[in-house]
């Protein structure tokens, strides 16, 4: 549904039909009981005032109570209103400000935005740089020059009367195909209960997911009734188009999987991993101290800065690994043999992070990984050793990263203990889905870390379960949404 204020005037300025669409005036979308009943419907809100408490305000309220998805959302129209955050939205795009307006001889520009593009092609690319930070239809920013170049200075949501009248056909073309773009044939939406975003990045050179493994997801929602849709990076301003949020793509807290977690949260979206998991598991010198504090066991490790270093040969002893705090996929982990080694590698270190991890050496030939979910255990991994090196990747082989092998197994054929303690560790960062790293030495299972974002590949974590390891995880998604609609 497109909604505005004045249905006369917009009829009137186009009487055309937008196929798929229904013109809908804001007080009939409030108060007629037709439009309140409608499932799970999209309502492009172009009211002309989005104050708070004002009728462009409520569509929005009153849409997401429906179950509708609107565009904007209350959150969005309160993230614009906040300095903080539109200066945010400045820093990240500086460079694509001056390329796109750097021609430019004016002092001052306004660039109209609508549903992520603008009536020049040139300035599409900030235009959808902007729609993705702030999904609203129709958004306005203004720039402004000086000594350092161009600057956002503004940026705020139009109404449908602030369009002029000669961009009126661009708008309802943009709505054409914006909607088509996220469209599912009729079939699948009558049947779906809800819609599942699964990011991924294909620009991703070591993913969570390869792309067979992407597709059986899609296969296990549908096994639910569900539909899911894979989606980029690019497809950030869609959110609220879903119902749930997947992220498949490596996660970090200063990168975009984070914002992604973060806006879907905001949209009431149930997500995984959500941005307490992205928070808590991507930093290792938290987990350390999340596990020392809850007495989980762990290699020896400690935590140190630039002025008390000697720690790590006083408690640790060399050999040892020192890990920058937000490493992934094993890199960012270093084995120092020396004190001398050590001293010399410490100053570049410590220009990454202030603060770093380092651990006891203990050398195995493989890795336990314990897949978590909601708190129960899904699957369990030997990860072994790539070949003649200490980690289960060997990210200085010539060519290609080089992995060591690994064995899948059933849950009940792994060691009691191993599985015991993962699923404790998991419980400690939420009820997602997790993979948890550990060692046996010393007969006891001791955690290495807790990773909020696990592979699950083709033929290799799915290696025991098949298709049916797909179908629990989306069958988790069922449970959450629907437990989210009872409340």
């Amino acid at each position: 549904m497109l909604i505005v204020d004045n249905l006369k005037r917009w009829t009137e300025i186009q009487p055309g039909e937008i196929p798929g669409v229904e013109i809908v005036a804001s007080r009939a979308y409030l108060t007629d009981p037709r439009f309140a009943a409608m499932n799970r419907a999209l309502v492009l809100n172009l009211c002309r005032s989005y104050k708070y408490q004002s009728t462009g305000y409520y569509v929005s309220l009153l849409a997401m109570a429906r179950g509708h998805r609107p565009l904007p959302t209350v959150a969005t129209m309160q993230d614009l209103k906040l300095t903080s955050i539109r200066r945010l939205a400045a820093e990240q795009l500086d460079t694509l400000i001056d390329s796109a307006l750097g021609p430019l001889k004016s002092e001052r520009f306004e660039l109209s935005i609508y549903l992520g593009k603008n009536l020049t092609a040139r300035y599409d690319r900030l235009a959808m740089a902007l729609f993705n930070l702030f999904p609203a239809p129709l958004l306005r920013a203004t720039f402004k020059y000086g000594e350092d170049g161009w600057s956002l200075e503004g940026l705020r949501v139009i109404g449908a009367a602030e369009v002029p009248d000669a961009h009126r056909e661009f708008i309802i073309n943009r709505v054409g195909s914006f909607i088509k773009r996220g469209q599912r044939t009729a079939r699948a939406r009558k049947a779906a209960r809800y819609d599942i975003a699964i990011l991924h990045d294909p620009e991703d050179t070591m993913p969570p997911s390869c792309e067979r493994a992407l597709k059986m997801f899609v296969k296990g929602a549908a096994h639910h009734e569900l539909e899911a849709e894979l989606i980029t990076p690019e497809d950030y301003g869609r959110l609220a188009e879903f119902d749930a949020l997947f992220i498949r793509a490596t996660t970090a807290v200063n990168h975009y999987t984070y914002r992604f977690a973060r806006r879907a949260e905001a949209e009431g979206l149930f997500v995984i991993d959500d941005s307490e998991s992205i928070l808590r598991c991507t930093n290792k010198v938290y987990l350390a101290e999340l596990l020392e504090q809850n007495g989980i066991a762990a290699p020896r490790s400690v935590v140190f800065a630039a002025d008390n270093a000697g720690l790590v040969a006083e408690r640790i002893g060399f050999p040892c690994v020192v890990k920058l705090p937000d490493s992934a996929f094993s890199a960012g982990v270093m084995k120092y043999e020396s004190q001398k080694e050590f001293d010399a590698a410490l100053p570049k270190l410590l220009e990454r992070s202030d603060l770093l991890l380092a651990q006891e050496f203990a050398p195995t030939a493989y890795d336990w990984r314990v897949g978590v979910l909601g708190g129960e255990p899904l699957y369990v991994c030997k990860y072994h050793m790539a070949k003649a090196h200490w980690q289960i990747i060997n990210h200085a082989a010539k060519g290609n990263n080089t992995w060591g092998g690994w064995e899948t197994m059933r849950v009940e054929d792994a060691p009691a203990n191993v599985v015991k303690t993962a699923v404790k560790a998991a419980n400690l960062i939420g009820q997602g889905l997790y993979g948890v790293d550990l060692k046996i030495l010393g007969g006891r299972a001791k955690v290495i870390e807790v990773n909020d974002n696990p592979s699950i590949d083709h033929k290799g974590e799915d290696l025991v379960l098949g298709q049916e390891l797909y179908n629990t995880i989306m069958g988790h998604f069922l449970t959450q949404l629907e437990g989210m609609r009872r409340r």
